[in-house]
């Protein structure tokens, strides 16, 4: 009697090298027959050896069957060829090998359809919380006509990422839609890395719908998130809209959700009355107004003075962009440097801004600073016209750049460069805003700066609030260690600036010195 491994001949072949396809599709080709099932297992499927060696094998066998299959090895592609003996007659087989095959073929075609539904949940499933996707959501809003949404959104999740690392950002959100899980009936969908959608079986009325999100709220509102004994809290805002069909409705919960979080509300509903689109037209001007100022020479530097604490004399200035429109009402930076960001023209705003300064201080002695942003100090083009103004100007030894510390700093390596680069010509180096946002003395020590400006939110009342002194006082310090000169921010007061030259820190800049000016004395 013929046995079961004398009929099904089993071979397979590893490949580390597209090169190696032609070798194998030609050993497949001597013991492959029309019936054969082929299995090809590799990491990913879009490689140029998969994919050479799947076109192979259709092309070549075109009657066999051929399942792809993954693995966890990286580094080699497998192949498996299932087939009959081409020697064994049909009579040799006994009932009990046929069965067997059979039984077999049943156990492959069940492990791919399993294969199918398995793909197809991950599809519709999000792999860090395996709730339901946007695909999903999408899907059984296709299925019904009345329903109605609400997305809930964590806050300042770049923050909680950029201070506490993307690991236990991943963490939060499993562990927030846990929360959400446990304190609401509602099946819950994640639609995007940081917000969460319910699904509502009814498309409730403004009323209804405002007293079922204030109730949510208010069960939900008070997130905590415990990790490595570390409580890290959480907050959440949510936005919906009534009325609306499937056409539109994704756009208008965003609408909410960005309004409420511009406005700092727990949630919005939005409504067809409320008319957004107003707000959309005024970005639009607002955006053909940065790019009439960009190439009409409209965007001009104020200058602010930075007085010396000891002397009491004004030896710098700070340099500030400012956009006049075409009746020259001054455009603060505030409005339309997010604009130029948006549109793409952000860079070419501080070229201008340190054309003009340049070109103003090259005929005086003061020192002078100019704003950077993370995106100006990445930008290749940008470096390389700041390094040529440097080489070329007789004002390099005397210019500050203040990189914005506002912003979450994460490639050390291009602004050590920068910093190495521009200090090879006399530049130097401040923090801007420190104390606010994203700081962190390990940037005094990383970055080598020379200066450091205090921001305004501490300095505005060091003269009243006994923390804010404690804050500026710990940094002041800190900075004098290091050899790091300080520059107070927003003086506005006498008071203020007592306080200010009492801590020891060097240099003032604030209203109760001067405002900014388009000219200087």
């Amino acid at each position: 009697m013929t046995k079961m491994d004398d009929i099904l001949d089993i071979n397979s072949y590893t490949l580390t090298s597209s090169t190696e396809v032609g070798g194998v599709v030609r050993s497949i080709l001597e013991i492959a027959s029309t019936s054969s099932l082929i299995h090809i297992s590799s990491y990913i499927h879009n490689t140029v050896l998969v994919q050479n060696l799947k076109l192979e094998l259709e092309k070549k066998l075109p009657d066999s069957k051929l399942v792809m299959m993954n693995h966890k090895d990286k580094t080699h592609t497998s192949v498996v060829v299932y087939n009959i003996d081409r020697k064994v007659q049909k009579q040799d087989i006994s009932d009990e090998v046929l069965k067997e095959l059979q039984l077999r073929d049943i156990a492959i075609t069940e492990d791919l359809r399993n294969c199918k539904k398995q793909l197809l949940s991950k599809y519709f499933t999000d792999h860090l919380t395996s709730f339901p996707n946007l695909y999903q959501l999408r899907k059984d809003l296709h299925d019904n006509e009345k329903f109605g949404l609400i997305t809930i959104a964590i806050d300042n999740f770049v923050t909680i990422n950029n201070f506490y690392g993307f690991m236990v950002g991943d963490y939060i959100i499993e562990q927030v839609g846990n929360y959400l899980i446990e304190n609401i009936n509602e099946k819950i969908y994640r639609v995007s890395g940081t917000e969460f959608t319910l699904y509502l079986e009814d498309n409730l009325g403004f009323y209804d719908l405002k007293d079922y999100m204030t109730n949510l709220y208010e069960k939900i509102k008070n997130v905590s998130v415990t990790y490595q004994e570390n409580e890290i809290s959480v907050s959440l805002t949510m936005a919906s809209c009534v009325n609306s069909s499937q056409d539109n409705l994704f756009s208008k919960v965003s609408m909410a959700l960005k309004y409420a979080k511009d406005n700092r509300l727990p949630f919005w509903i939005y409504e067809d009355r409320m008319r957004f689109e107003n707000e959309y037209e005024k970005n639009l001007n607002i955006s053909n107004i940065v790019r009439h100022a960009v190439q009409n020479s409209k965007i001009v530097p104020y200058f602010q003075p930075i007085m010396d604490n000891k002397t009491s004399k004004i030896n710098k200035y700070e340099c500030l962009a400012r956009l006049l429109d075409e009746n020259n009402n001054v455009i603060s930076p505030s409005l339309f440097i997010p604009i130029a960001k948006r549109i793409k023209v952000y860079n070419e705003v501080t070229k201008i801004i340190i054309e003009k300064s340049f070109k103003l201080f090259e005929a005086n002695d003061y020192e002078f600073s100019i704003n950077l942003s993370m995106e100006d100090i990445v930008n290749s083009e940008m470096f390389n016209f700041i390094l040529q103004k440097l080489k070329l100007s007789s004002a390099s030894n005397r210019v500050i750049f203040e990189i914005v510390e506002s912003e979450a700093i994460q490639d050390f390596e291009k602004i050590a460069r920068f910093i190495k680069e521009i200090k090879r010509y006399g530049a130097r180096i401040a923090i801007d805003d420190f104390g606010d946002g994203y700081s962190n003395f390990s940037y005094l020590i990383k970055m080598n700066v020379d200066f450091l400006k205090i921001d305004g939110s501490l300095i505005k009342d060091i003269d009243t609030d006994r923390n804010a002194y404690l804050v500026v006082e710990t940094i002041v310090d800190f900075a004098s260690k290091l050899g790091v000169e300080t520059i107070a921010e927003f003086v506005h007061s006498s008071t203020v600036m007592d306080k200010v030259k009492e801590m020891g820190i060097k240099y003032s800049q604030g209203y109760h010195i001067d405002k900014p000016s388009i000219n200087i004395e």
